[in-house]
């Protein structure tokens, strides 16, 4: 009996044992320099063992991370991913694709891709918590593309030059960004920073520089300019910025198709928004039933070089303390059965220097002008104090 017992516990040690292995926490290094695969490495691994791969030197291949769980890409200093010249590397020809997969950080990498073949990095059909993080991302067709109900946090993140837009957010995808630039460096051609399509993003601590469109929402996007700190404690800048020092801007927001925009706890600057044309051109643009709410002094536009808020096809905008100065045209602008509510805040709205302050046609409204600073200048004849008509 004594020598059957010792038998069980011995097979239950060895049981144990390679369980552990199974599970333990794996550590590889692949150097590209050397003509190591960062790609075939991936392909041998356990995509459910917790792994971290140190990449070293530039890769000059497609990436592929299907169905990984707890895996870390950490770029040592120098690493790069590079798009090859020929091939195609998977369903949208990502140059690093994630796939069906939770709890991935990619962190140190630059990454380049081309403009009109490839996006820098894919990421979809339902990857959870990735992490993107100090990255610089130069060209793909976009810098990041996030789709089908994907859940992605990007922060210390650089993308710039892509051949649309440096970050696109699809398909029910959910998305944080922090502490990161888009940038176009030329201020040429037609660029747009974020385009969010039936998706929804929260950001703060941004910069946009010289995009043809800042920020474009469509197909009920919802954009809340916010501080948060599920990643990181709270501390330092806060704000979302959007400058056009090239002046090749046309809008800094638009939001269509029922989508929101909602500014709290953070402010969204946009210096020198639009073209001097006017037209629908300037700071933000909500059209299509879309809406605004921009509380206490959390939306700034400043010398637009068209309009300043515009709500057109009925569409609302509620601005609560907002600064809309200088600009070239319209400051608040209501058309086709469009309001505008300068609400009740803390503060009043600073709405003035503009070419007409207060614009709406026949069929719009702009309420709370009680709530506007000084004296604003108006071609609005449906202009009311309050937020109402008098009530019975």
């Amino acid at each position: 009996m004594k020598c059957i017992h010792w038998v069980i516990l011995i097979l239950l040690a060895v049981v144990a044992s390679v369980a552990v292995a199974q599970t333990s926490p794996l550590s590889i290094t692949v150097d590209c320099n050397k003509g190591q695969s960062l790609n075939a490495t991936l392909s041998k691994l356990n995509p459910q063992t917790p792994t971290t791969v140190f990449v070293n030197g530039t890769c000059t291949e497609y990436v592929q991370v299907v169905g990984f769980e707890n895996l870390m890409l950490k770029g040592l200093a120098g690493a790069t991913l590079l798009q090859p010249t020929t091939g195609a590397g998977n369903l949208v020809n990502s140059v690093l694709y994630i796939l069906s997969s939770q709890s991935v950080t990619v962190d140190g990498f630059s990454i380049q891709a081309d403009t009109v073949t490839d996006p820098a990095i894919g990421i979809g059909n339902g990857s959870s918590n990735i992490r993107l993080r100090n990255l610089n991302i130069e060209g793909g067709t976009f810098g990041i593309i996030i789709f089908e109900n994907s859940q992605v946090s990007i922060a210390y993140v650089t993308a710039q030059d892509p051949g649309y837009a440096t970050l696109g957010v699809y398909d029910s995808s959910d998305v944080h960004v922090e502490r990161s630039a888009f940038t176009n460096s030329t201020g040429t051609g037609y660029e747009v920073a974020l385009d969010v399509g039936a998706s929804h993003i929260t950001m703060y601590d941004t910069i946009i520089t010289n995009m043809q469109v800042g920020i474009n929402g469509h197909s009920s996007a919802i954009v809340d300019v916010q501080a948060f700190d599920t990643y990181y404690p709270l501390g330092g800048p806060t704000n979302v910025v959007i400058n056009s020092p090239a002046g090749t801007n046309y809008n800094g927001v638009t939001i269509e198709g029922g989508g929101s925009l909602n500014l709290a706890s953070a402010k969204l600057v946009i210096n020198k928004p639009g073209q001097t044309y006017g037209g629908t051109s300037g700071g933000v643009l909500i059209s299509g039933g879309a809406s605004l709410t921009a509380s206490n002094g959390y939306l700034v536009i400043t010398g637009s070089n068209g309009q300043g808020v515009m709500a057109l096809n009925n569409s609302h905008a509620t601005v609560i303390g907002a600064t809309i100065t200088g600009g070239s045209h319209g400051g608040l602008v209501a058309a086709n059965l469009s309001s505008i509510d300068a609400s009740v805040g803390t503060t009043l709205s600073l709405v003035s220097g503009n070419s007409v302050d207060l614009f709406c046609d026949p069929d719009s409204t702009i309420t709370g002008t009680v709530n506007i600073s000084g004296a604003p200048t108006a071609q609005c004849t449906n202009l009311l104090a309050g937020e109402t008509v008098a009530l019975p």
